[in-house]
């Protein structure tokens, strides 16, 4: 990924942060000497290694997991809220149109999980996480052993340690404080949800830039 210095945001937690946040990612590997892309929930376990784990599953009828192996290095994209910039919201003259965005690329080997334990534990740490804000979580134990086996039976469960991260941020930190304040002031006014959320986090970062 292309990350100009100004737009580049390297603080591990920070990263783990958002990939928590957004964590509904596209897992991109070569299969059969294509790409493959699959869009799945990964969560990260930031505690484990350098860059921490991913961790996730997808069905068994998916091809993407046979191509997983010590020689295969797999792109977990993060994408956040991202959205239209108009030159007429800066206070400048003489702009262009662009586009903010936030993204995390993780890089990593995957390798699955066999291990029948093994396998239920993610499947039980995915389904707390999502769950969590939810009046009655929903729990795994809740089913019946043999129609969770049965289940489980048609997912393949993997991790993939990071071994690299990148991140990008871009949210006019290259432009004059009063284009920035212009371009976020625009985006509120739009009224979208993508547009909004992309004006918060330029303000946030703002607040965060300046500490």
């Amino acid at each position: 990924m292309y990350v100009p210095r100004h737009f580049c945001e390297d603080h591990v937690p920070t990263l783990h942060a958002f990939m928590a946040r957004y964590g509904f990612a596209t897992l991109v590997t070569s299969l059969d000497a294509a790409h493959f892309a699959s869009h799945l929930p990964l969560l990260v376990d930031s505690g484990a290694g350098e860059y921490g784990v991913l961790i996730g599953h997808m069905s068994r009828a998916n091809p993407q997991w046979r191509g997983f192996g010590e020689d295969v290095e797999a792109l977990a994209i993060f994408l956040g809220p991202h959205a239209y910039v108009s030159p007429s919201w800066y206070a400048s003259e003489q702009k262009v149109p662009t586009w903010n965005y936030a993204a995390v690329h993780a890089y990593g080997t995957p390798r699955i999980l066999e291990d029948h334990h093994a396998v239920l534990e993610l499947l039980e740490r995915l389904v707390a996480e999502n769950e969590s804000a939810m009046a009655e979580p929903w729990r795994i134990d809740s089913l019946s052993s043999e129609f969770r086996d049965a289940q489980m039976r048609g997912i393949v469960a993997f991790e993939i340690p990071i071994t690299r991260l990148q991140g990008k941020v871009k949210l006019n930190q290259n432009k004059p404080e009063a284009d920035r304040l212009g371009a976020a002031a625009g985006l509120r006014a739009t009224g979208e949800a993508l547009a909004q959320d992309v004006a918060r986090m330029m303000e946030t970062w703002d607040e965060r830039a300046k500490d």
